[in-house]
């Protein structure tokens, strides 16, 4: 691997296979963003630009920063100033007509900012293999899911029942939990091979065996139950790349994309690499991101060797970013002598010195002694020892637990200075590794007084508000139960004690059974999310909880678990029994769940105070000061003999699962995953102090782990030559360890100091005081924009005419002609089937969601209608007769716009239903202007045909509809968007108005006079701005064709029958989705 050279943002633009590596601090994203914006300004089209990181969060941060890039280099561009920035400088520089034209390219590239793909790297595989057809294995109907954990558990169980039932020699080869550990690994990392070889009847071949089976029978249930998980998306695009089509497939993905970024790519998998590398390494530009010192997510998957190898594809083009703008000079000299020039895991992997930016040279926070300080917990200071003279580990946990927190004391109350303020709560962040640790460190601060909060600490289903929503929801069986109700009584719902328990008369226990029946008929008439808005009103829920120590904790742990069972019920429909189970379920997941995003226990509150979470959840955080205080800590799960993944050094270091868990070549392959486990344990504790600016604080232990700990093996246990053994070697006494920890200091004299972790047991704190502080109730002297709020077709026209839509989103009117002229009227047959359906807005709800369900071209049409209107609140004779009007509207052909097609000819993949939508109106969130529905007409007047049977509506609408300034979103819900044939992409509506002239200038005249026109409009816009943002080389004269509304009592079979049709021109879309979009500039 050839050495990195520094990268030059202002040099040539990045060609080929470009990997910037990017230290913690140094500006990745900014960078990143930056070369976007070069790269528009020097011609390439927006959406010939592809940007990918992991996660939504990190992606949705990505989209703003580019497009913030992009509008202030636009700025500078039209005003010549530069502002200082040194990327503005350079587009700045050439002649005119070359500046011009850059900033001509970033407007356009502003205007058609949603026409960008910005993505997360499963929407990017997603997308592919939508455009790949049917080379890219696309299921469109498949419900996405993150993984398929309960559908691996039960493979798993089916398998094991069906083979071992009847042979208990069989069953004596592993239990169900390392059955399930053993598939949990395997599944985790599906695209790794299993070993041993499994030819054999040695009980490891046979649990290999076992793998392979439930891997291969996941699969097909996974199909079966038409569900794709985020991993099967890489697998899928990556297999259609390796294919024998694969060299076409990544020909057209070239033909999309010239210029490729990808974000944090140290955190990428050998499917994602493969998908990049085959796709993109042709490319005019691939350039990727990261820094694989901070390469923490194994246990997710990720694998920082397939960042290497993209190092080792890339050549000479190895850039580093060598400026650090988060951390102070002193703090990062420390840093220096704290990793010097060591590997991180890998000897490719090497920690490197950054400079700090210009305006962080010296310290920003004062007075507060050296910017690293290492604590030893001295064993002689009430730590219990064991008889080899180590702390013992529980007792040394406690110990710096508590000396957390009175270092945290110790701080806030002392004369630092951030800026001339003293240091706040909020100022201090303590990482951990696991989420025991946190719980600890909490506790420990809040026995100090020190306001403290917990992100990411563990799964909400581990905590006691789990627990008792699991009881109130058994007692919510059986209501009347009484022990069930006893359990009740005593959980927080309640709140009731134990001697009040005991003394409650019967008129009390009455009560208590009158409630629990009131609450389980909310739960099953109103669902999850009732139910807890009457917890809170009726039992007094929130009053309760805070009035305790750490109710705000507990709090937020019941809302957010009710909130998940709010969500399960709803997906999967289930009562309070299934509730219940489900909830048991995922209870007994806890620890298995790979710190899914939404299990994960939330901050309960934004107030200033100390924030504890895991290192994994730190990452790409940042705090002034960082107290580590478990990185002496080196007891892991790389003890156990379960299932381990390893790089396999006799297959060219492939990522590799072993399921053995026993025998000679597992052992080899264990010491090797111990080895890479803990090469990233070094890299969490550099992850850890980087996140700090100003100061951070370690503590060290001398129990029987340490020697494996970060921190041991960094200072006792570091090789000459820069490598850091697995093991620190023999756990040293306190007074050795200090001398060690004082010579490593030595190398950035004043930057690290070495103390003693002295106890002090009354430490606490005792806020400032605001003795003498005059309150005034705050003024509010900030203007209300009264013209911005989310508007809708409907809200807009509201009150216009005598028939115009009430207030629901999308209406159904009941619409009756006054004046129908006789010779064109055309009534509904005589004996429709409609007349013996009632009107009114029900019916129209109720059509809209059978229409949404039903599969057009089922081969048994009658029977999926049947299915979709059988809860309907209709007599069996209304409901049969609708389902044969629905039938004959489906049957009736829409006329030459739609090619003569029909509903029943609408293929799933060609069509979407109920498209919502919310487009910014007038500027969005930063109003640029006001939009009326004059406007809106005058648009319409500029392109309509001045003698076309629409012509009048321009002044219709300016007359009718009320006069209003609208700016802020649009809002709605497209029935459907059907692609036909011939490419061209239609809005459809459904209306089941009663119209007595079903004309086509009946139709006509329904359309203006309820304003549906506008509706069609707005909804056509809608989806230009959609084809726009997910259609490669959309055209809208090509692509966009119009609208189709059809009146259903009006579909007889006839071609067209019943069917509005209206093609408006392209150039009418274009111009009112630019009105739109910026208002209106009179």
């Amino acid at each position: 691997m050839s050495a990195p050279q520094p990268f030059d943002l202002l040099g040539p633009l990045p060609c080929g296979v470009t990997v910037l590596e990017a230290s913690a601090g140094t500006g990745k994203t900014f960078a990143l963003a930056a070369l976007a914006a070069r790269y528009v300004a020097d011609g390439l089209p927006l959406e010939r630009l592809l940007l990918v990181s992991f996660t939504r969060m990190a992606t949705g941060e990505l989209r703003s920063r580019v497009r913030a890039r992009l509008v202030q280099a636009e700025r500078a561009m039209a005003s010549g100033d530069p502002g200082g920035d040194e990327v503005h400088e350079l587009l700045l520089a050439g002649d005119a007509a070359t500046v011009a034209l850059r900033r001509a390219r970033l407007t356009a590239a502003l205007a058609r900012f949603d026409a960008a793909t910005i993505t997360t790297t499963h929407g990017f595989c997603a997308e592919a293999l939508g455009g790949l057809g049917m080379a890219g294995d696309d299921d469109r109907g498949a419900t996405l899911l993150p993984e398929a954990g309960e559908l691996a558990e039960q493979a798993c169980d089916d398998l094991l029942v069906a083979r071992w039932h009847h042979d208990q020699s069989e069953s004596m080869l592993f239990s169900r939990a390392d059955a399930l550990q053993i598939v949990r690994e395997t599944v985790r990392n599906p695209t790794a091979p299993i070993v041993p070889e499994h030819g054999t009847q040695t009980v490891a071949a046979r649990r290999a065996a076992f793998a392979e089976r439930v891997r291969r029978d996941l699969e097909r249930r996974k199909r079966r139950a038409r569900v794709l998980t985020y991993d099967d998306l890489l697998t899928r695009l990556r297999d259609v790349l390796k294919g024998p089509d694969g060299e076409a497939a990544a020909v057209k993905l070239r033909e999309r994309f010239d210029v490729v970024l990808v974000d944090e790519f140290q955190d990428t998998d050998p499917a994602q690499w493969d998908i990049v590398r085959i796709a993109f390494a042709q490319a005019r530009a691939l350039v990727l991101i990261g820094d694989p010192k901070q390469a923490i997510y194994a246990f997710r998957g990720a694998d920082v060797h397939a960042y290497l190898q993209a190092v080792e594809l890339a050549g000479h083009q190895l850039h580093t970013l060598g400026t650090n703008f988060r951390s102070d000079g002193p703090l990062l000299r420390a840093f220096d002598g704290l990793f010097g020039e060591i590997a991180l895991g890998d000897d490719r992997i090497l920690y490197r010195h950054v400079e700090p930016a210009p305006e962080h040279a010296d310290a920003r926070l004062l007075r507060a002694g050296a910017p690293l300080r290492i604590r030893v917990a001295h064993r002689d200071d009430g730590i219990d020892v064991t008889g080899g003279g180590l702390a013992q580990v529980d007792s040394a946990r406690a110990f710096v637990a508590r000396d957390v927190a009175a270092e945290a004391v110790a701080l806030l109350a002392s004369q630092a200075r951030i800026g001339g303020e003293r240091l706040a709560p909020g100022d201090l962040a303590v990482l951990v590794r696991t989420n025991f640790q946190a719980q600890a460190v909490h506790e420990a601060l809040r026995a100090a007084d020190v306001p403290a909060v917990s992100g990411g600490a563990g799964s909400v289903f581990a905590t006691p508000a789990a627990e008792e929503w699991l009881v109130l929801l058994e007692a919510l069986e059986r209501p009347g139960q009484a022990t069930r109700a006893n359990a009740v009584a005593l959980s927080c719902f309640v709140g009731w004690s134990a001697r009040e328990l005991a003394e409650a008369g019967e008129v009390a226990r009455e009560e208590l059974h009158r409630r629990l029946h009131g609450w389980a008929r909310v739960l099953r008439a109103a669902g999850v999310a009732s139910l807890v808005e009457r917890l809170v009103r009726d039992g007094r829920l929130a009053e309760r909880l805070l009035a305790r120590r750490g109710g705000e904790r507990d709090l937020t742990d019941v809302r957010h678990v009710g909130e998940l069972l709010h969500r399960a019920a709803t997906a999967e429909r289930l009562g309070p029994t299934a509730l219940a189970a489900w909830l048991r379920g995922r209870a007994d997941e806890v620890g298995t769940e790979d710190d899914d995003q939404e299990r994960t226990r939330r901050l309960e509150s934004d107030a200033d105070a100390v924030q504890v979470l895991t290192i994994h959840r730190s990452k790409g955080l940042e705090f002034p000061v960082v107290l580590c205080p478990y990185l002496w800590d080196g007891r892991h799960k790389d003890e156990a003999n379960g299932p381990i993944v390893f790089h396999d050094p006799d297959h060219n270091g492939r990522r590799t699962v072993d399921v053995a868990m026993e025998g000679a070549a597992y052992a080899a392959h264990h010491r090797l995953y111990v080895t890479e486990s803990r090469g990233e344990d070094l890299r969490l504790a550099y992850v850890a102090v980087t996140r700090a600016k100003h100061a951070v604080v370690l503590w060290w232990a001398g129990s029987s782990g340490s020697r494996s700990s970060p921190l041991s093996r960094l200072v006792l246990g570091r090789g000459a030559d820069g490598t850091v053994a697995a093991d620190a070697g023999r756990v040293p006494t306190d007074p050795v360890a200090t001398d060690a920890f004082a010579a490593m200091a030595d190398g950035a004299p004043g930057c690290i100091a070495v103390e003693r972790a002295k106890p002090r047991p009354d430490a606490r704190w005792r806020p400032p005081s605001t003795a003498g502080t005059a309150l005034a109730a705050a003024r509010f002297d900030r203007s209300l924009d009264a013209r911005w709020r989310r508007a809708s077709y409907s809200a807009i026209v509201a009150g216009a005419g005598d028939h115009a839509p009430g207030g629901l989103s999308e209406p159904e009117a009941d619409v009756l002609d006054d004046e129908p002229a006789a010779e064109e009227t055309t009534p509904a047959d005589a004996g429709s089937p409609w007349d013996l359906v009632p009107g009114g807005r029900r019916l129209g709800t109720l059509v809209h969601e059978a229409l949404e369900d039903v599969d057009y071209a089922a081969s048994d049409l009658d029977a999926e209608l049947s299915a979709a209107l059988a809860t309907a609140p209709l007599d069996p004779p209304s409901r049969a007769a609708l389902q044969a009007a629905l039938v004959t509207a489906i049957d009736t052909p829409l006329g030459l716009q739609a090619d003569n097609l029909r509903l029943r000819d609408l293929k799933p993949a060609d069509r979407l239903d109920e498209l919502a939508f919310e487009l910014p109106l007038a500027g969005g969130d930063d109003p640029t202007g006001d939009l009326t529905p004059g406007a809106i007409a005058d648009v319409l007047a500029a392109h309509l045909p001045a003698d076309g049977p629409l012509a009048g509506y321009a002044e219709r609408l300016r007359t009718e509809v009320a006069p209003q300034h609208l700016r802020g979103y649009l809002t709605g819900v497209i029935d459907l968007v059907a692609r036909l044939p011939s490419g061209r992409f239609v809005v459809l509506d459904y209306k089941t108005n009663r119209l007595d002239d079903l004309s086509p200038s009946g139709l006509a005249e329904a359309m203006q006079r309820s304003h549906y026109l506008l509706q069609a409009l707005l909804y056509l816009v809608a989806l230009h701005r959609y084809l726009r943002w997910r259609r490669p080389g959309y055209d809208p004269a090509a692509h966009l064709g119009g609208a189709l509304y059809l009146f259903l009592r009006g579909m007889n079979g006839a071609p067209g029958a019943g069917v509005f049709a209206w093609d408006p021109p392209a150039a009418l879309i274009v111009a009112l989705s630019d009105l739109l979009e910026h208002g209106d500039p009179r």
